[in-house]
């Protein structure tokens, strides 16, 4: 999930049908609720029932809803890619969403965000937080447990006209004009034309941008991969690619993944020629564009090894966190 001028993998195109976008909102009645599902639920766009028997889940406190069934209730079209496990959303305000299976990470208009809860797949239909969406796709939400009832209220883009300036809008919806213009991708007021719509629902979420990847980057984590891990499964795969990003983040390794991979002897590849004659398969590919995007497998791991291969005092002094294949994982 990365904006396509990075020449990374994004979304295709496969059947509406097979997806269902989640949301997430607070859910104050099962806040102590780790998950839990709840059925037939009446899902209330504009104050008429749309959908009679709906379910919703509730993760940790929030609420997800099926995207297949939401998104176009809220005048949204969704696509979904069945290799990348990714949904695109497209709203009514044009705005371009990519959400990914276990990804944390939000692709808005190739702009990437981090989200507090990450959308994941339910009975072959992708879940996502219900409040992240419904700001994005310009809605309000609001729980009713008394009555089993969701409801949706799709909030009109607001058109600009002589009479109503961006300015007036700003006053009126009470946005900071500035915030109003990058909501709509534009820097003056003097950009946006008379008839232009715009959304003046500011998701939460865009105040939350993602680390940033370059595409050497991506290429030399998944060269690094595919030599220690090509012959893994994806999970082994992902693992691999999340500690070198587990060492980035830690003060105890060097900053960069160029100079976590090329410091110290832990990974020979790099020092013998053979990290420069990967090849990364396509599960690789995958793996580290998830790892990069934020679905870690071995959150606290900072070493990887093989115990058949790897032994002594300091490998057994590590506290092992998880096992993929051949590979031990320790922090």
């Amino acid at each position: 999930m990365f904006p396509k001028m990075k020449k990374v993998s994004q979304v295709g195109i496969a059947s509406l049908m097979m997806l269902i976008l989640l949301m997430s909102v607070p859910f104050p009645t099962l806040a102590s609720s780790n998950e839990r599902v709840i059925d037939g639920v009446s899902l209330v766009l504009n104050g008429e029932v749309a959908v009679e028997k709906a379910s919703l889940h509730v993760k940790d406190g929030r609420v997800f809803l099926p995207v297949g069934v939401v998104v176009p209730l809220m005048s949204g079209a969704v696509q979904w890619d069945k290799t990348e496990f990714e949904a695109t959303i497209t709203s009514k305000s044009d705005d371009e969403i990519v959400l990914g299976d276990e990804i944390p990470t939000l692709l808005f208009n190739g702009e990437r965000y981090k989200l507090d809860a990450a959308p994941y797949l339910a009975d072959d239909r992708l879940y996502v937080p219900a409040r992240h969406i419904a700001e994005l796709l310009h809605a309000n939400i609001h729980w009713d447990s008394d009555n089993n009832s969701f409801y949706i209220d799709s909030v009109p883009l607001a058109k600009v006209t002589e009479e109503n300036s961006v300015e007036r809008i700003s006053q009126e919806q009470g946005v900071d004009l500035k915030a109003l213009l990058n909501r709509n991708g534009y820097k003056t007021v003097e950009e946006v034309k008379i008839g232009s719509e715009l959304a003046f629902i500011i998701p939460s979420v865009l105040s939350h941008k993602a680390v940033t990847y370059t595409e050497a980057e991506f290429n030399l984590l998944a060269k690094l991969v595919q030599v220690e891990a090509g012959y893994e499964g994806y999970e082994g795969q992902l693992a691999v690619a999340n500690v070198i990003l587990n060492r980035v983040k830690s003060d105890k390794f060097p900053s960069t993944i160029k100079e976590v991979i090329y410091s110290g002897k832990q990974f020979p590849p790099a020092h013998n020629g053979l990290l420069d004659k990967s090849v990364p398969n396509k599960s690789v590919l995958k793996a580290t564009k998830d790892a990069m995007n934020g679905k870690n497998n071995v959150k606290d791991a900072v070493y990887f090894y093989n115990p058949k291969v790897s032994t002594g005092s300091f490998w057994s002094s590590l506290e092992a966190t998880a096992t993929y294949g051949n590979h031990r994982f320790a922090k």
